[in-house]
């Protein structure tokens, strides 16, 4: 992301600090690579449809059979984990409110927005490609899911929630964090047997493709929002955080 400030943000000549001035956020490489990862979903899908049946690629079953082979009861363990924390209404719902209230309380208004829209954005597309593709799941299944294979719900919420907060923080940290979460999610998701390794693949597309598409209009916004100062909501706005 590149941008052009117009302010530092530091001390005025009054002594008192200011909000930077506007600024102009480079969006458009980041706007047409989410749309470009959207359109990949819809031609995965559409192959899937049309020349696959709806079933499985041949590597897909391969990998599929080699995953159920290595289980182990510590990894199934940790697999159902992530199945709890990436799905439901832990994932869908307590943890996006968390994260939106957390921005607010944290003077973010413009990033809880963005995440929020991002977020139910993100669910809305899964759902819709879920019922379009009708994909069947794999046989060799260790939990309970919804209809629908592809895409993988788990692993568009893990991308959506990674990029969308990689966006707002703009921290290497951040980036790395969500790009593991994000990874586990997919490879707990073919451990499980709930998805095939395209399910994983298409729930990421469209968890970062629907994140970059929605900061796009809201770039120049976040931008600026994230370099003021942010002390909780009962501090002075001047306050500097502990």
């Amino acid at each position: 992301m590149s941008a052009s400030e117009g302010g530092s943000g530091r001390p005025g000549p009054g002594g008192g600090s200011h909000a930077p001035a506007p600024v102009r956020v480079g969006r458009h490489p980041w706007w047409i690579a989410g749309v470009l990862a959207l359109v990949a979903v819809a031609l995965l899908g559409l192959v899937i449809v049309v020349a696959e049946a709806r079933e499985p690629f041949a590597f897909e079953i391969e990998l599929m059979t080699a995953l159920a082979a290595a289980r182990t009861p510590a990894v199934t363990q940790a697999a159902l984990l992530l199945d709890l924390l990436g799905g439901g209404l832990l994932s869908n719902v307590v943890l996006p409110i968390a994260i939106g209230v957390a921005l607010l309380l944290w003077r973010r208004p413009w990033a809880a927005l963005y995440f929020g829209i991002a977020v139910l954005a993100s669910a809305g597309v899964t759902r819709l490609v879920k019922v379009l593709v009708g994909r069947v799941r794999p046989e060799d299944i260790l939990v309970t899911p919804d209809f629908g294979s592809f895409p993988s719900g788990h692993s568009s919420a893990a991308a959506v929630i990674a990029t969308a907060l990689g966006l707002v923080f703009l921290r290497t940290w951040v980036w790395v964090a969500g790009i593991a979460w994000t990874v586990l999610m997919m490879l707990s998701r073919m451990y499980l047997g709930a998805h095939w390794l395209s399910d994983t693949i298409g729930g990421l597309l469209i968890g970062a493709g629907v994140a970059l598409v929605v900061w796009a209009p809201l770039a120049e916004w976040l931008y600026r929002e994230n370099r003021m100062p942010h002390p909780l909501v009962w501090r002075p706005a001047g306050a500097r955080p502990e």
